[in-house]
């Protein structure tokens, strides 16, 4: 099960290039239990954590709870992930279905009101909701004070730096359940093999269930001391070149 990361690992040691993995939680909103347990978890594993918050949503109880966890950065989940498509289009609320003025204003709100709350946490990254964006309003978050841009899949060229997640731990288009070990550890290990670029995980603490928990902890396990990886924090890799 753990057999192909394993070995992606050792030849990442070897080549002494250690794969960088960073962690993105999305549609926190407010502490509740399932939190407290991603927090506990990576907490005792030394992983940071990247919540993506949603503004409208979250208030000071929040920001209250993380003042505990040192390692969780706060990114700006959309405004409020309302969906302003149509039915006959995937889900979206940063698209053009909007005035654009409308839809820059609400990010602007939302980066203002989490940098309030979170202070030194508050990481100016946007992870839109649905990891939908349309290329016009990417192109007006740099004004806004954004440093970054991270949705799901592989990275394309874009005016401002993107840091990506590339493994979702959640089987969205099927079960809507945890996805099986053997799947995840694959993804991760193709991941490593491909390049150099920072490995994202996707997770979602409102709705795991336990095969979700149990693959983070056995993958934590894993990864923690070995010299062929090392997770970092979504402000480190910012702030590298």
């Amino acid at each position: 099960m753990t057999q192909s990361l394993l070995r992606a690992l050792d030849q990442r040691a070897a080549n002494g290039n250690p794969a960088q993995l960073w962690l993105r939680d999305d549609d926190a909103i407010a502490p509740t239990q399932a939190l407290d347990q991603l927090l506990s978890l990576s907490d005792a594993a030394n992983v940071p954590v990247t919540l993506a918050v949603i503004p409208a949503h979250s208030g000071p109880e929040l920001a209250s709870r993380l003042t505990t966890a040192p390692a969780v950065s706060v990114a700006v989940h959309g405004w409020s992930h309302s969906n302003h498509a149509p039915k006959t289009e995937k889900k979206q609320e940063l698209g053009l279905h909007r005035p654009l003025a409308d839809v820059l204003g609400e990010l602007a709100r939302g980066f203002n009101h989490l940098s309030t709350l979170h202070g030194d946490q508050f990481t100016p990254v946007l992870v839109p909701p649905w990891n939908r964006i349309a290329p016009q309003v990417v192109a007006g978050l740099p004004a806004l004070g954004f440093k970054a841009l991270s949705v799901f899949g592989a990275e394309a060229p874009a005016p401002l730096p993107l840091f990506n997640t590339h493994v979702d731990v959640i089987d969205w288009r099927g079960t809507r359940a945890g996805r099986p070990d053997d799947v995840l550890m694959q993804e991760i290990a193709q991941a490593m093999l491909r390049g150099d670029a920072p490995i994202g995980l996707l997770t979602h603490h409102l709705v795991h269930d336990a095969q979700v928990w149990g693959f983070l902890e056995r993958l934590f396990a894993l990864t923690a001391d070995h010299p062929g990886c090392r997770w970092v924090g979504l402000p480190q890799l910012i702030g590298s070149p």
